[in-house]
């Protein structure tokens, strides 16, 4: 008599069907957790951008009155705005000699300012090109700085200043000095403003003494 009730088969799990199993729930269980900590950073990223815009906006709001409670020499500092236009009123030459038994080019390089303003920042890029006009060195130097300290910060450049400075740095050998050319780029231009609380340097003038008015006449005695 045959059973109407089919038959069940247990098939036995194989080394290699385990491991793959095994490794498939290992897949999905990274999946599962890099998806968590990729949300999770995309809205701890959004919430300190947001913290951070904040904090600019609060620093830029604050700027005139932190640079009205610091000390006069960082406020002159602060002082001080961007100006390309006075590029015009510096006049920048530079040479470059032979480079030297280790190798190093030196370029001797001279800034006039020719203009009223006093240059509080000036920074420059310092290219040495060969006849071919392949660059065999460059490097950026400050010409002028907020103030002065070291050798690398001389200072602001004063109306009618002449500064002198030299750089050195690393380059392909060249035949001689004559085969060698320098460019000058001046990245960037800021002045000084001046402090607007400075007390003024013209003396004031004294107040004219009011004419006084002259007296009303004395009433005539009555008879």
């Amino acid at each position: 008599m045959v059973s109407d009730y089919p038959k069940i088969t247990y098939r036995r799990h194989t080394f290699l069907s385990a491991l793959a199993m095994g490794l498939a729930a290992i897949v999905i269980t990274l999946i599962i957790s890099c998806t968590v900590l990729i949300v999770y950073g995309m809205h701890f990223a959004g919430e300190k951008s947001e913290k951070l815009v904040a904090l600019v906006e609060d620093a830029v709001q604050g700027m005139p009155v932190l640079q009205k409670s610091l000390p006069p020499f960082f406020a002159d500092v602060l002082n001080d705005y961007r100006q390309p236009e006075y590029s015009a009123q510096l006049e920048i030459t530079a040479k470059t000699g032979a480079p030297d038994q280790d190798g190093r080019l030196r370029t001797s390089v001279s800034v006039v300012n020719k203009g009223a303003e006093v240059v509080s920042l000036l920074s420059l890029r310092v290219v040495v090109l060969d006849s071919q006009g392949q660059i065999l060195a460059e490097s950026n130097e400050w010409a002028a700085t907020p103030f002065a300290a070291e050798e690398d910060w001389p200072g602001p450049l004063m109306p009618g200043s002449h500064r002198y400075f030299t750089c050195s740095e690393h380059g392909a050998a060249a035949p001689s000095a004559g085969d060698l050319k320098t460019q000058i780029e001046i990245t960037d231009v800021r002045l000084w403003s001046g402090r607007k609380d400075a007390p003024a340097t013209d003396t004031a003038k004294p107040a004219e003494t009011e004419k006084s008015a002259p007296a009303a006449p004395a009433p005539a005695a009555g008879v």
